[in-house]
């Protein structure tokens, strides 16, 4: 790796860290009543309220909570679905765009409803402007918010006492969206606009070449269409509600999505901002904020050294070019390296920060093709997501899945030495830990089943365009982003066809939901309990001892469960390339 990377990765840590204080405390003051947004648009939350008939003074228990959660989610998957298949015959369709295909249309909703943003398609030759405002615009929207919403009512498990009830999730919706990510998307959309990212709603641009060209059969070509369209809209909270995806079919690699450095910087930073200060939000909200640190800690301390093994891995280069004697070494003239599949304006560090935060927040958005980095390079931003999405994961989802690791942290901590285990005053006990096995257990459930289905399934083995360990880890990318509700890929699979379609879709419902309300169902058992007074025998959860210990618990589980068959994609095929 290089001095210019390291301060690169350095300064964006930075920025990221030193932002997510403040945004905390705002999100805290959001969930509690009391911020300055709050207050100054308070009658138009309530008129919310009016409109949509909704009680906002009625608490919810988790079941009415995670009923809420699924009727509403539920509509939003419908409504996505039916705009793709009537889109032809829909106003904002500049391109005369055609209905979308039934197994892609269901994919595509159940993606954008559970926060992955898996595209199968191109999007600017597939979604008319309306489909994309209306279905996956809005849903960018309310899946984040969903996100925080079953955070906000986990932490009121934890901060309440003998009560059934968890909060509100149309206030806690409504709040999320209207408070947090609606305002912080129009500042980054303005910022994006600033930069060059287009939004418009003008069909494609037809310009002439500067220099006209010949096609395969000979004929002069001195034109080329240019898709444009409302992005910076969708670009600006595709990041920060960690949907991912993208308005074009190369996502933010696309000049028109991310075109300087500075955009860069800001789309990037947009992926983990929300998930980091979550954390803050977290201690702010128990009234102990080492806590919040104890748990951002904990995901710096994963996500800084894959940051800088996924450097080293591209910055290295390929082996086989280094047997031809071609010089790969980085200098004033040359980046250096494997920049195969990534932009020259970023270069290297950028494409890999990008790489690593995309994977390890659940973005999936991408400003560099995954599947041409170096085979220990794939495998990093691969194994991030297989653990789980809780290294900053999604807003609201990875931090809730971090303290289901937590849980079962301090459950075997409590086994250790005899004692109860407890939690922020709360007693873990076996109810918890069932849940909180789902929580851990469903993803590599479905990765794992998935992919082997889909290894041995012949329709699915014929989109596997490169044989061998490569073409094996692209599958288990797929099955691995999907189940962990990521949505980026190792682009050399054809997953549009419908056995990919709606198993891929199958993994992201079950990703979703089968997390959530269990994560529910550990709120609505914490809150009915006293709070326990600490004392002599209460183990810290905010030392440096519990972070390690909690670091070990999410690697241990992550490298067992998935090490088996990571070692039959980008292992091996790290090892013949050393061969070569």
């Amino acid at each position: 790796m290089t001095l210019h990377g390291l301060i690169q990765s350095g300064i964006f840590l930075l920025i990221l860290v030193l932002s997510a204080k403040p945004l905390g405390i705002y999100m805290a003051h959001v969930f509690e009543g009391k911020s300055i947004a709050n207050r100054c648009f308070g009658s138009g939350e309530r008129l919310i309220y009016r409109f949509c008939r909704v009680n906002a003074g009625e608490e919810m228990n988790w079941k009415t909570y995670a009923f809420a959660m699924l009727v509403f989610n539920s509509i939003g998957l419908l409504v996505v679905y039916f705009l793709q298949r009537l889109q032809h015959v829909l106003p904002l369709n500049p391109m005369h765009l055609p209905a979308v295909s039934p197994d892609s249309a269901f994919n595509t909703a159940i993606s954008f409803a559970t926060n992955t943003n898996w595209q199968g398609y191109s999007g600017e030759a597939t979604m008319s402007y309306l489909t994309q405002m209306l279905g996956l615009a809005v849903q960018n929207f309310v899946s984040a918010a969903t996100g925080i919403s079953i955070l906000a009512a986990l932490i009121r498990g934890f901060i309440r006492r003998e009560t059934q009830t968890i909060g509100n999730f149309w206030v806690d919706l409504v709040r999320s969206t209207i408070y947090i990510l609606l305002p912080l998307s129009i500042v980054l959309s303005v910022a994006l606009v600033s930069q060059g990212v287009v939004q418009t709603f003008r069909q494609s641009q037809v310009v002439e070449l500067v220099q006209p060209i010949k096609d395969s059969t000979g004929n002069v070509v001195s034109t080329q269409t240019l898709p444009v369209g409302p992005a910076a809209s969708q670009v600006a909270i595709k990041q920060l509600g960690t949907n991912g995806g993208g308005f074009f079919n190369v996502n933010s690699a696309h000049p028109f999505e991310n075109p300087t450095p500075l955009s860069n910087l800001l789309e990037v930073w947009a992926i983990l901002i929300i998930s980091g200060a979550l954390c803050y939000t977290f201690g702010d909200m128990v009234k102990d904020r080492r806590q919040g640190w104890a748990l951002l800690i904990a995901m710096l301390i994963i996500f800084i050294p894959c940051l800088l093994a996924c450097m080293q891995a591209e910055q290295a280069g390929n082996p086989a070019f280094a047997s031809l004697g071609i010089d790969q070494s980085a200098s004033v003239l040359q980046p250096g390296g494997n920049m195969e599949g990534k932009e020259a304006r970023f270069g290297i560090a950028n494409s890999v920060i990008w790489a690593t935060a995309t994977t390890a927040a659940s973005n999936g958005s991408v400003n560099a093709m995954h599947d041409s980095f170096m085979p220990l390079g794939g495998l990093v931003p691969m194994w991030l997501i297989q653990l789980g999405e809780v290294i900053f994961g999604g807003v609201g989802s990875g931090l809730y899945g971090m303290i289901a690791f937590v849980i079962l942290a301090v459950f075997i901590a409590g086994l250790m030495v005899g004692r109860t285990p407890e939690y922020l005053g709360k007693k873990i006990e076996a109810y918890e830990m069932k849940m909180a096995t789902i929580v851990i257990l469903i993803p590599p459930i479905v990765v794992l089943l998935g992919t082997a289905i889909a290894v041995i399934f012949p329709a699915a083995k014929t989109s596997i365009l490169n044989p061998g360990a490569h073409g094996f880890s692209e599958v288990l990318y797929a099955f691995s982003s999907a189940g962990n509700n990521n949505g980026s890929a190792f682009a050399g699979l054809n997953a549009n066809i419908p056995f990919y379609n709606i198993a891929l879709g199958l993994a992201m419902f079950f990703a979703r939901y089968w997390l959530a309300i269990p994560i529910l169902a550990i709120a609505g058992s914490l809150a009915k309990k006293k709070i326990i007074p600490v004392s002599a025998g209460t183990l810290p959860t905010h030392t440096p001892l519990f972070v390690c210990f909690l670091v070990a618990i999410v690697l241990i589980v992550g490298a067992l469960t998935f090490f088996p068959a990571l070692a039959l994609g980008p292992i091996v095929e790290h090892l013949m390339v050393r061969s070569i």
